[in-house]
């Protein structure tokens, strides 16, 4: 599911300039009163949470790769290769697809989890939980003083530092609506170009959101696939009332602070500390509940038609992710499609449509005749150094 998650996440990346994503009113022409909403419903349970379970299910998965591999040196040696794979991967898909890449900074992150697995389930567990709350309100601290700033300025006692605080966003709106402009209307070759100059700070940015989120996120899949929350139903249901609890409360406090910002017409300021840090701490109960129930509502649903390929679409998770990001680009970029910039967020809506239709029909269709997604059999080839055979024996 959460690979159909990050398409709702990333589609206004793909379409829209960079402030689009999460600034309303960056959309050309300005936003619509359903383009407001649905900003609302994503920042509640969509944007850093399908970004979340990714990071969780991947820490997760470095503990069952390891118990898998067998002794730690050599699982630490496969992981590291592994990883340093993904990592080319990544780079790739940001310079050849999609400048906001998840792949690169996954495996940077992966490669300081590596570093925890001999620690058991509550020391991850808690380091996690602690971390990703420190690093919100160092985020918090990072973001207030403007945000106050534009409180100050709102309530008619401006500061005398607010007017070039003004002039600053003017600045940077008008840098990204101009580099926007080349995937709107430059050929993909000026596409690639730009975004392999912007490669230094895209890595930059990789770094802070690995600190501050990523690697406490895997800290945290660490901890509860070793405590047996992936492993144990059982265990998955004794937790079911404080899962509700955690989602409830994290999606309560993500609401009101959404409307709260749209009532006030999204100060830019302000959106950005309730985005960048607030969010942070606001989707810790969201994802930890969030995780928690999705697994028991996937012990009940796997037998069912929607349950299957969706499970069929996250054994193909990678190549999913890498054929979304060529569809979406041939859907938008000015050379190609020419959508960029042209829709609403209400109009994407089918087009997020489109591409999980693609997804669950190539991934029913493949794992019908293959063994692995193709870009997934290509990964465990480079990580153990040998072909394996791909074809689905019956």
């Amino acid at each position: 599911m959460a690979i159909l998650g990050i398409l709702v996440a990333n589609i206004t990346a793909f379409s829209h300039n960079q402030l689009a994503y999460y600034w309303p009113p960056a959309l050309p022409g300005g936003a619509t009163a359903g383009d407001d909403w649905i900003w609302v419903v994503q920042f509640t349970l969509i944007d850093g949470k399908m970004r979340g379970i990714f990071a969780i299910l991947f820490g997760a998965g470095l503990v069952l790769f390891a118990r898998k591999a067998g002794e730690i040196e050599v699982a630490t040696q496969l992981q590291a290769r592994r990883l340093f794979w993904l990592a080319l991967f990544g780079f790739a898909h940001f310079a050849l697809l999609f400048g906001g890449d998840i792949l690169f900074t996954y495996a940077i992150a992966g490669m300081f989890a590596l570093l925890a697995l001999p620690y058991g389930a509550r020391g991850l567990f808690v380091t996690g939980v602690l971390w990703a709350a420190v690093a919100a309100l160092l985020r918090a601290g990072d973001f207030a003083p403007y945000a106050i700033m534009e409180l100050q300025a709102m309530a008619g006692h401006a500061p005398d530092q607010y007017p070039a605080l003004e002039a600053y966003w003017q600045g940077r709106v008008a840098d990204i609506m101009n580099d926007a402009r080349v995937l709107a209307s430059g050929s993909y070759l000026d596409v690639v170009a730009q975004r392999i100059s912007t490669g230094a700070d895209e890595a930059g940015l990789a770094v802070r959101l690995n600190f501050y989120e990523t690697i406490p996120q895997m800290l945290i899949g660490m901890g509860l696939f070793k405590a047996g929350l992936f492993t144990d139903p059982a265990l998955r249901r004794r937790w079911r009332g404080w899962a509700w609890g955690g989602a409830i409360i994290g999606a309560a406090l993500l609401l009101a602070t959404a409307i709260t910002l749209m009532r006030m017409g999204f100060p830019p300021y302000l959106t950005q500390f309730a985005y960048f840090a607030l969010a942070l701490l606001f989707n810790l109960p969201l994802l930890l509940g969030g995780i928690l129930l999705l697994t028991q509502w996937a012990d009940r649903s796997d037998a069912t038609w929607l349950g299957e390929r969706l499970r069929l679409a996250g054994r193909m998770a990678f190549t999913n992710y890498i054929l979304t990001s060529f569809v979406m680009m041939l859907i938008f970029q000015g050379w190609a499609g020419g959508l960029f910039g042209t829709l609403h967020r209400i109009e994407l809506l089918p087009v997020v449509a489109l591409g999980w239709a693609i997804m669950l029909t190539v991934s029913r269709f493949w794992l019908s005749r293959f063994r692995y997604g193709p870009l997934e059999w290509l990964w465990r080839c480079l990580t153990y150094w040998r072909i394996f055979d791909i074809r689905r024996t019956h």
